[in-house]
């Protein structure tokens, strides 16, 4: 027996490695060699399977080395494309009116328009100059209605019951206000005479 046979024999750990996988190789062969030996004979018998060593039935059963072809990394998934962004176009601003009689009634015209009240720039302004001359704090003390203590007032000479009668939501609550005047005498003119335009002498 070779020296470094004896040597590894002689180590305790060394010697019980060795006879376990000894008794595994005996193992594996031994079955092996019995399955091959009932191939044989099975083939024999049948005439159609030949005798196979234990040398090739090791080789058959023994795994396959090589190189394994590499798993193909696939390809990332792009991010989704960001929503497009919709810009809101700013509300465009509010309009300045001037504090004297054009603005006045421009402001005016503006309200009735959304409140579907008729009426244009000059049969306003045509009723405004004979009523008041444009004086927003105009107020008539000598005709029928002072005398019932409602006189007339602003610049359309409104008394207070048809002011109250005809205000539009979204005007002050005033009728000494001049937009609030013009909008609440043309309100009350469209209902008596279909628009403030047909109105051509005190009303």
């Amino acid at each position: 027996m070779p020296k470094n046979a004896l040597s590894a024999l002689s180590d305790p750990a060394r010697r019980s490695k060795a006879v376990a996988t000894a008794r595994t190789v005996g193992t594996a062969a031994l079955a092996l060699g019995v399955f091959g030996s009932i191939i044989t004979a099975a083939g024999a018998a049948q005439g159609d399977v030949k005798p196979v060593s234990l040398k090739q039935t090791l080789a058959a059963t023994a795994p396959i080395t090589g190189t394994v072809a590499p798993v193909a990394e696939q390809a990332p998934v792009p991010a989704p494309m960001p929503e497009p962004v919709v810009e809101v176009p700013p509300a465009p601003p509010a309009p300045v009116y001037p504090d004297n009689l054009d603005g006045w009634i421009r402001q005016a015209l503006d309200i009735m328009a959304a409140k579907g009240i008729p009426g244009s720039y000059d049969g306003i302004y045509r009723n405004i100059i004979r009523e008041s001359s444009g004086n927003p704090q105009a107020i008539n003390l000598y005709d029928s209605n002072a005398a019932m203590g409602i006189p007339s007032k602003g610049l359309l000479q409104v008394i207070d019951p048809t002011f109250a009668a005809y205000h539009v939501e979204g005007t002050p609550f005033d009728v000494w206000n001049p937009v609030s005047n013009i909008v609440a005498a043309c309100n009350y003119a469209a209902h008596r005479y279909g628009s403030m335009d047909n109105v051509n002498s005190a009303y």
